[in-house]
């Protein structure tokens, strides 16, 4: 399993699940993806790491724990590496986007914050200090894609490029399927959909998150023996066999095989 120490600036560098069940949260992913959980300490607010095989790969908090944090659902999100989360922070008011949460240290780990950017879609940014994000990526058990989806699509991808200095390719542009890329081809590292297509009562804008696995119907049916859902069945793709699910308290992922 490739070891990864570091991401480049404006790449996703990690991913982490605000849940309402953290013990439950804790069980169904170790069972599904083999992933091990730490607590950490009060300094760190009981944030819970996981990793495969001693590599990180993703988070998790209480969201009972954090202010008004009840009233959202549970749900996944994903962290942008930057150089400097402050600097980010003034460029995301700048191209019309809104801070959520203001650049925050983390003690010994580094410095985090929450950006609206201009289609709705939350993202996070993190800059790194002794937490460098993602220990592993694209393996079996750990995260395999990221992707934004929105109805703001021109406007989003301006903002990424500005924002976070993203290196943009058009994967396709068609009326059915408007789809661009952070890299080219096998070097992409995430993505971005228009949902315009998915009319009015479409999901909000929102960014997902893919899991990789060795099998995806295997994958499947071990959610729902979790106490998992499924929302959209293995369906074969060009890029992979697909499907969407949702663990017990409701967040939604990914997987890809």
């Amino acid at each position: 399993m490739p070891h990864r120490d570091s991401t480049p600036a404006g790449h996703p560098c990690w991913i982490d699940l605000m849940t309402s069940d953290p013990d439950a949260s804790r069980a169904f992913y170790g069972e599904l993806f083999g992933w091990t959980s730490e607590v950490g300490g009060p300094e760190h607010g009981g944030y819970i790491t996981f990793a495969l095989d001693g590599e990180l790969v993703a988070g998790a908090m209480d969201k009972n724990a954090m202010p008004d944090g009840g009233d959202a659902p549970d749900a996944w999100s994903v962290y942008l590496a930057v150089d400097d989360a402050q600097a980010t922070a003034d460029a995301v008011t700048a191209h019309g986007g809104q801070v959520m949460v203001a650049p925050m240290d983390v003690p010994t780990k580094g410095t985090m914050a929450f950006y609206l950017d201009p289609g709705g879609a939350t993202v996070g940014a993190w800059q790194p200090g002794g937490h460098t994000g993602f220990g592993v990526l694209a393996e079996p058990g750990s995260p395999g894609w990221f992707e934004l989806h929105t109805r703001a699509y021109d406007k989003s991808v301006a903002f990424y490029e500005e924002v976070f200095g993203w290196d943009t390719y058009v994967a396709s542009d068609t009326d059915e399927f408007r789809y661009t890329t952070l890299g080219e081809g096998e070097e992409a590292d995430a993505g971005m959909m228009d949902d315009t297509v998915m009319g009015p009562d479409g999901p909000p804008a929102h960014w997902a998150i893919y899991i990789q696995v060795a099998d995806t119907d295997a994958a499947v049916a071990r959610v729902e023996e979790l106490g998992g859902a499924v929302v959209t069945a293995p369906e074969d793709t060009p890029h992979g066999r697909l499907a969407v699910a949702t663990d017990p308290t409701g967040a939604l992922f990914r997987l890809v095989g």
